[in-house]
């Protein structure tokens, strides 16, 4: 009736494996806090860095650039700073995740949720 009990250990296995993810992910979460990357803006009269998650830690800004009449030029070069270390903790988490994923036999290019 029953033809022997593999389907069982395959499924014991996928679900090991499933909760062996699941503690690297918690792990990588938290390591996302801990990695710093730096966007910068105006041949890096303004930098600000960010977590790997995004998260804005500190902007550094040159104090040459404060003249009143350069107003929204500052503001421009903050933002485009911003924008760029963003841009680099999101590249930098993706990079973190294929390390994480690439021992777990998934196909390349496949995007887990953070």
């Amino acid at each position: 009736m029953f033809k022997g009990l593999g389907g069982i250990g395959d499924m014991a296995k996928m679900m090991k494996a499933a909760q062996e993810m699941q503690g690297k992910m918690a792990e990588m979460q938290d390591e996302m806090h801990n990695i710093m990357v730096t966007g910068e803006s105006g041949a890096g009269l303004v930098k600000a860095v960010a977590s790997a998650k995004g998260e804005l830690k500190s902007l550094d800004i040159d104090p040459s650039i404060f003249n009143g009449s350069d107003k929204e030029v500052v503001e421009d070069l903050i933002l485009a700073a911003i924008k760029d270390a963003q841009s680099k903790a999101s590249d930098r988490a993706q990079e973190e995740m294929a390390k994480m994923t690439e021992g777990l036999g998934l196909p390349p290019g496949m995007n887990l949720p953070f």
